[in-house]
């Protein structure tokens, strides 16, 4: 059994209430199920701007009756700190995952991006303090290493941001450092790396690459690379997200706590790459896609060339796993696409 695999056991035995923030966005949505499904107690919080009701109904259908009876949304924002101590109250452990996402999104609406990410996240982390939770987790994100060249990334290493939202999620790391230091709050921040997977959104201007191009081959629409198609990735399937964030919520080894971490798989695919293979996937499906091919554009202002993960550090300090490569989680979301859209 795996460590993962025996703290799940372990929470299933003793229920705890947790709260998640975003709760119906992607990795909110998909957090809830999970700990629904070992029968915890969800306290959810979302204002719906990015998140979807759909994703919530989603989970209840999979979820059992009882289980769903233990989940309680509150409808709000976090940049009013009123509702994070709503959400926050009672609360065991604290997932937060609400935030403006998207580098094109900060730069074209700085200030929207700051609201929710600094000024939403201080909020949280003053509520949960206040609140006295056991564990603070955070959605640090990869957009932290800015325009160092180093590959693979190492938390330590970081250059210059390259966007509004770099410097958001920067400052979540430097708050959550000063609250550790000055008030004692135990915090641990999890730098995703292109994480994907089911009830990811394909629509919209600011949605992400893998949902994005499905949805446009579905559709029998052409896909847009930005560039020569040779910039990657290291994608994380969603389960390696969930499990990250629950393990680090958990942990009880000291020397873990109040510490930063890649969240991915140490791997790199290109976006040429990647596109042969969604393609690939798709056409074993509806055959009649085969006609759908690729157009490239101009490269994507904020955006970095090469980004890939050390992640020795989340194995050696959260036993943290990945327990789903990029081939088999893309198989998984072509999938569920294909039977959800």
């Amino acid at each position: 059994m795996s460590y993962y695999e025996e703290v799940k056991k372990k929470i299933a035995a003793e229920p705890k209430i947790w709260a998640v923030t975003g709760v119906a966005g992607f990795i909110g949505s998909n957090l809830l199920e999970v700990l629904l499904s070992l029968d915890q107690t969800v306290v959810g919080l979302d204002n719906f701007s990015t998140g979807r009701q759909q994703n919530l109904e989603h989970v209840r259908s999979i979820v059992s009756p009882q289980q769903w009876q233990r989940f309680r949304l509150i409808s709000g924002d976090i940049c009013e700190i009123t509702n994070c101590e709503k959400v926050c109250q009672g609360a065991e452990y604290v997932l937060h995952q609400a935030a403006l996402g998207s580098v094109p999104r900060s730069l074209l609406d700085p200030v929207s991006t700051n609201a929710a990410n600094v000024t939403g996240f201080l909020n949280m982390l003053v509520a949960a303090r206040n609140a006295k939770v056991s564990r603070f987790v955070y959605a640090a994100s990869s957009s932290t290493y800015g325009d160092h060249p180093l590959l693979p990334k190492v938390e330590t290493v970081i250059g210059n941001p390259l966007s509004p939202y770099a410097v958001t999620k920067y400052v979540n790391e430097l708050y959550a450092a000063v609250f550790a230091r000055c008030y004692g709050f135990r915090t641990i921040g999890l730098r995703y790396f292109n994480v994907f997977g089911p009830r990811q959104d394909p629509d919209g201007a600011y949605a992400a690459v893998i949902p994005k191009w499905i949805s446009s081959i579905i559709s029998e629409s052409d896909v847009l690379i930005n560039g020569d198609g040779e910039t990657s990735r290291d994608f994380c399937y969603i389960d390696n997200a969930v499990q990250a964030n629950i393990i680090a919520a958990t942990i009880e080894r000291n020397e873990a706590l109040d510490q930063i971490y890649n969240i991915a798989l140490g791997e790199r695919t290109s976006l040429n790459e990647l596109f042969s293979e969604i393609r690939s996937l798709l056409l074993s499906n509806r055959p009649n896609l085969r006609n759908v091919d690729a157009k490239y554009g101009p490269e994507r202002a904020g955006d970095v060339r090469h980004s890939q993960a050390d992640i020795s550090k989340a194995r050696a300090l959260l036993n943290y796993e990945p327990s789903v490569k990029a081939s088999e989680g893309l198989k998984r979301t072509v999938l569920w696409y294909l039977q959800n859209r």
